[in-house]
């Protein structure tokens, strides 16, 4: 296969060999990633020649070509938790729900069909034919299995969303060690196509849960070999494509899977995408017609030409609001940021439009809470049902009051810190700002520190920083998916905190099918980690992208997560 001699692959090699210590990074929705060397091989000599719904025609190669800023951490769905591998584990995995791209609801996918029982417990899924990429079936022993590898507590690496399959009955105590017998958690192979679920209460959303990767099955061949999801060909999947090509911090390629049971489904015949974390590089190769996308989620472009690239492309930008939410985290375990005052001080000492207007410049919205716009509860937007304006305000002068009495508790004279960040144009801008801001307002001495992905994501989960950026997408359309983030010993509570009245909150808000009781706890329980004050939020996000007039089928869902699996190329 020949290699394409691209302005992004000239650019790619000199980093390479300029930089070959360098490292890639990543986030939900912002992410960045290392330079990039060739693309992988394109599939050349398969073509279409067919029409898409609208009668216009498909190109003739469906290859389809996109940056990743950042590289996917691991290709283990049990162990993802970031929106790189989120975007490619879409691609190959499966479970037994899909996620609507129009509705966002949850639609028939490995499952082609369910019974719920009338108290809300229990889930009968009856699975359709459908096969691993190796020819075998999937069967319902393949979903049970991979819970088990979620749930299992002597797991060399503990799953961090383990607590996303508490829903289940006997999930929490088997994953503690409570009980030891996974026959007593509520999961049960019926036969080879019917899976039994019962739940501890009713949950609304588990079915859109489902569609999500920590549910995804794995193929228990997965057992025999430890690093089987750092290997190309040991990548064995059910989604619409399977891995291919895999060069480490440079490039990596799925192809069109065609067991897959809905492979008439799928246009594209492969996907090639180059790792670059640098935004320039990759608007560039964009405009040279190297990439048929450009932005986020899995991209980036430079946070300044979006004003010039929304003039210069009107057909080709799109800016969409989405559900998610860009912020700053303490270690609340490390003095002096076990200090409330403190954390409040910070938060209340950043202006946060000034930083949209003249830096983001993605038409972002101030935030003041943790829950993003877009976010169903009782039957309506939470934050239009509680305004995050109520919990702090911008106050420079009682910012510096509340510093003087938290510094004076701590016997220290003055505030001097590490802000950690992972490889980013745009979070360096954002950090390098905000440090000033500090700065200016509060005589408070910042380090900005710049880390890799994955050294960043480890970091952060071993309490390893003090203060660091931060981003969280939904992972379902509920106030849950943020907020039980944050109970104690949670498996994404990478910032120590522990507070039992909270845990309570979420408890309650958790076991009760009464929206309204649920609206209740949910915003008494956000009320409680704002007044705590143990992140900052700066603002909610929204997606800014390129795409060629000619690329079809890529869906944005209400959190900002990229689905490409029915993505196509029309005829250019």
């Amino acid at each position: 296969m020949k290699k394409s001699k691209s302005l992004l692959l000239m650019i790619a090699l000199v980093l390479v060999i300029g930089t070959v210590l360098a490292g890639c990074g990543g986030n939900n929705n912002a992410s960045n990633g290392n330079a990039a060397a060739t693309n992988a091989p394109s599939n050349e000599g398969s073509t279409n020649t067919g029409t898409d719904d609208g009668g216009e025609k498909l190109a003739a190669d469906q290859t389809l070509k996109i940056n990743l800023s950042s590289e996917p951490p691991t290709f283990d769905p049990q162990q993802a938790q970031d929106s790189t591998s989120n975007a490619i584990l879409k691609l190959m995995y499966e479970g037994l729900t899909r996620q609507n791209a129009e509705t966002g609801q949850a639609e028939e996918g490995i499952a082609e069909s369910w019974e719920i029982s009338a108290d809300g417990l229990v889930y009968t899924f009856h699975l359709r034919d459908a096969k691993w990429n190796n020819g075998d079936a999937v069967t319902a022993n393949d979903f049970a299995y991979a819970w088990q590898r979620v749930l299992d507590p002597n797991a060399e690496q503990a799953a961090p969303y383990a607590y996303q399959l508490y829903y289940i009955k006997g999930a929490e105590d088997f994953n503690t060690g409570k009980i030891t017998d996974f026959s007593q958690v509520g999961i049960k192979v019926i036969d080879e196509k019917t899976l039994e679920v019962t739940l501890v209460n009713p949950t609304p959303y588990f079915l859109g849960l489902l569609s999500f990767y920590t549910y995804y099955p794995v193929h228990s061949s997965v057992a025999n070999d430890p690093k089987w999801a750092t290997k190309v060909d040991t990548q064995i999947t059910n989604g619409p494509f399977t891995l291919s090509e895999w060069t480490t911090g440079q490039s990596l390629a799925v192809v069109k899977n065609p067991t897959y049971y809905a492979a008439d489904e799928i246009k594209a015949t492969g996907i090639n995408f180059s790792i670059v974390n640098s935004g320039a590089t990759e608007l560039l190769s964009y405009k040279n017609g190297e990439l048929d996308r450009a932005g986020g989620p899995i991209g980036e472009i430079p946070t300044e030409q979006l004003p010039i690239v929304e003039k210069e492309f009107p057909n080709e930008f799109a800016r969409k609001g989405i559900s998610s939410v860009y912020y700053y985290q303490f270690n609340v375990t490390e003095k002096p940021f076990d200090n409330v005052k403190i954390r409040k001080a910070l938060a209340m000492a950043i202006e946060r439009q000034p930083i949209i207007d003249n830096i983001t410049l993605g038409g972002q919205l101030p935030a003041f809470g943790f829950v993003p716009p877009g976010i169903q509860s009782n039957e309506q937007e939470f934050r239009t049902q509680v305004a995050d304006s109520q919990y702090f305000g911008e106050d420079i002068a009682a910012a510096k009051t509340l510093l003087e009495e938290g510094l004076k508790e701590e016997g220290l004279d003055k505030l001097s810190f590490t802000l950690s960040y992972n490889t980013s144009e745009g979070h360096q801008k954002i950090a390098v700002a905000i440090a000033d801001q500090w700065k200016k307002a509060l005589g408070v001495e910042v380090k900005l520190e710049n880390k890799e992905w994955g050294v960043f994501l480890e970091d952060k989960q071993n309490l390893n920083y003090q203060v660091a950026r931060a981003g969280w997408s939904a992972d379902y359309n509920d106030p849950m998916t943020y907020l039980d983030m944050w109970v104690t010993g949670g498996g994404n509570n990478d910032i120590g905190y522990s507070n039992p009245e909270y845990d309570k909150l979420i408890q309650e808000a958790k076991t009760s099918s009464d929206n309204a009781l649920r609206q209740e706890k949910f915003a008494a329980a956000e009320k409680l980690m704002m007044d705590d004050m143990i992140l900052i939020p700066i603002y909610y996000y929204t997606n800014n992208s390129l795409t060629k007039e000619y690329l079809k089928g890529v869906t944005l869902d209400f959190s900002g997560a990229i689905d490409l699996s029915r993505a196509y190329l029309l005829e250019h």
